[in-house]
């Protein structure tokens, strides 16, 4: 995989890709998603365009993030970034201090850097509250706001390059775009087992009834079930198995499912940059002020619906050592 990122992820050109990393990123996609996709005859080649999109886009959507934004735990007050993401000096710096993933690089062979990549993570809440505004010498109450705030700060991936960072970002946004087709695979799957054990107890109630010839009596047992009721059950369950693609085509449709998913990724993820107005008391504001500076992050969705406000940020290896 190091091969991958320095490679792949490491390319200045989209859709031009060494093919032997290509095969890396599929045989990956297979192993994240569901071995044996394997079993399907020419499953790489049925994989290769979807997997080079799923890759364009990661690559695109973590090269379009902008310039590291400088975190400096003694410019907080004069830093209008880090007080709209941050409560206050304290929240920063325990934010930093408590953080997993750069205690372990800091404590690593890289940890004496002089200067630390990482992409902060954030979540963004918005909430509906009434306030008072001042219209000239009146002030005017139960006015509709909007309040904003930033939490469940975290840092992913840090590193002592940027370009390194960036790389290890393009295989998580990859992997994140497998773990959604593998999420799809699960319920798909569960689906088809509960058919097939609805068409196992329906194929048995039937054989029953063609045997003894009486009647059966349903879970109602006012209900009685005639044979040719159950035939038909059966035939509308034999068809909702052949939309799953039928015993002898399962792992073509479960690839189909892979290859739809990575072959459309930025209908699963996808990344865009929004601008918004917090004043100090954490109202939202329609336009820039001086009590309301402009806040500029990305917004990184999903199709769950899930959001992650991401910013990239730089720090200091000694201010972080001395914390």
């Amino acid at each position: 995989m190091l091969r991958l990122l320095q490679s792949i992820f490491g390319s200045a050109s989209q859709g031009r890709y060494p093919e032997s990393l290509v095969t890396e990123a599929i045989e990956r996609a297979v192993d994240g998603t569901d071995p044996g996709l394997r079993a399907v005859s020419g499953y790489r080649k049925k994989l290769r365009p979807a997997v080079i999109c799923a890759i364009d886009h990661v690559i695109a959507l973590v090269e379009a993030l902008p310039t590291p934004m400088p975190v400096r735990f003694a410019a907080y007050s004069d830093d209008s970034r880090l007080k709209g993401f941050f409560i206050s000096a304290a929240d920063l710096k325990n934010v930093f201090t408590k953080d997993r993933s750069l205690a372990d690089f800091l404590q690593g062979p890289a940890g004496d850097a002089t200067q630390i990549f990482a992409l902060l993570a954030m979540e963004k809440q918005e909430r509906g509250t009434f306030g008072a505004e001042l219209s000239g010498d009146i002030v005017i109450r139960d006015v509709p706001k909007v309040t904003v705030s930033f939490d469940a700060h975290r840092l992913l991936d840090p590193t002592a390059d940027e370009v390194t960072t960036r790389r290890l970002l393009m295989r998580r946004a990859y992997d994140h775009l497998l773990s959604l087709a593998l999420k799809r695979l699960a319920f798909v799957k569960s689906e088809r087992i509960d058919l097939e054990r609805r068409r196992t107890l329906l194929q048995a109630k039937l054989n029953l009834l063609e045997r003894e010839g009486w009647g059966f009596d349903a879970a109602d047992p006012g209900e009685k079930i005639s044979a040719a009721t159950l035939e038909e059950r059966l035939g509308e369950l034999e068809t909702q198995l052949q939309e799953f693609g039928g015993d002898d085509r399962e792992h073509e449709a479960y690839l189909q499912i892979v290859a739809d998913l990575l072959g459309k990724p930025e209908e699963y993820l996808l990344a865009k940059s929004e601008t918004i107005f917090v004043n100090r008391m954490g109202f939202k504001q329609s336009e820039a002020s001086s009590d309301a500076p402009e806040l500029t992050f990305t917004d990184l969705r999903n199709a769950e619906g899930r959001s992650l406000v991401a910013v990239l940020v730089s720090l200091q290896g000694e201010e972080l050592r001395n914390l």
